[in-house]
């Protein structure tokens, strides 16, 4: 078999990763008399990685966010008393092994989604099946949707192995119908010990007035405090500094 014939034998076999690097590696082991065994090493680690990334962007696409977020990325010093060491230790995946929750409370740009879709992020690149989430805006939906679009959102938000449902309550009330959704599935995600993060600007004594019923708000509360990780969130708002540096930076053509 000549190269062509070696690469429609590849793509024949899927092995689309090995077919994309093969014509480089025959030079460079030709080049630098690089042993056999080296060679194929290098071949199939290229299909591995190929697969790896091709995973990665299945799970980033189904996990539906919309950024890719790092702590790296984060401006620790803008607030010093954003819980550092809590934030880093959810990001270790830790809690979604053993069942846990996070809860994400304070003032509104403190960086509390920042922080959940960076553990989401982090998730998809270990292999976990994440569900983002808007919360305000898909129980809204869910509340109009019709009966398969409902069960549909039922299942994602349920067999997922991680939901993060970011600013719940951030439009001050839920309809009827999608405060019932948030509460069954956390009873089912409950029942599964599956992990949940939540970010809610909401202190949790309101949540009641925020669902319209004190009874629910206690019974998601229990359940999501059961095994949680419970981090506040204060001090200045990144977005009113970004606001305040694009007013500096202005046109300056009237100075």
């Amino acid at each position: 078999m000549n190269l062509a014939d070696i690469d429609r034998a590849l793509r024949q076999l899927r092995l689309s990763g090995i077919a994309a690097t093969l014509p480089t590696r025959v030079l460079q082991a030709q080049a630098s008399q690089q042993p056999f065994l080296e060679t194929l090493g290098q071949i199939l680690q290229d299909e591995l990685d190929r697969r790896r990334t091709r995973l990665n962007e299945r799970r980033f696409k189904l996990s539906r966010l919309d950024e890719r977020l790092t702590l790296a990325e984060f401006d620790w010093s803008f607030n010093p008393k954003v819980p550092r060491a809590a934030c880093f230790e959810l990001h270790t995946l830790k809690f979604i092994a053993d069942g846990g929750n996070a809860l994400i409370i304070g003032k509104p740009g403190t960086g509390k989604s920042h922080i959940a879709k960076a553990i989401a992020y982090e998730a998809t690149l270990q292999g976990y099946r994440v569900r983002y989430a808007e919360a305000d805006a898909e129980l809204a939906r869910y509340a109009v949707a019709a009966a398969d679009e409902r069960n549909e959102t039922m299942r994602e938000f349920v067999d997922t192995d991680l939901l993060v449902l970011d600013d719940l309550f951030l439009a001050r009330r839920l309809p009827e119908a999608g405060a019932e959704l948030l509460q069954a599935v956390v009873h089912a995600r409950y029942k599964r010990r599956a992990a949940i993060v939540v970010t809610s600007n909401r202190m949790l004594e309101d949540w009641g007035k925020y669902l319209g019923d004190n009874t629910m708000a206690t019974t998601i509360l229990d359940r999501l405090m059961h095994h949680a990780a419970m981090l506040r969130f204060e001090g200045k708002s990144y977005r009113m500094r970004a606001l305040a540096q694009r007013i500096a930076t202005g046109p300056t053509a009237e100075a």
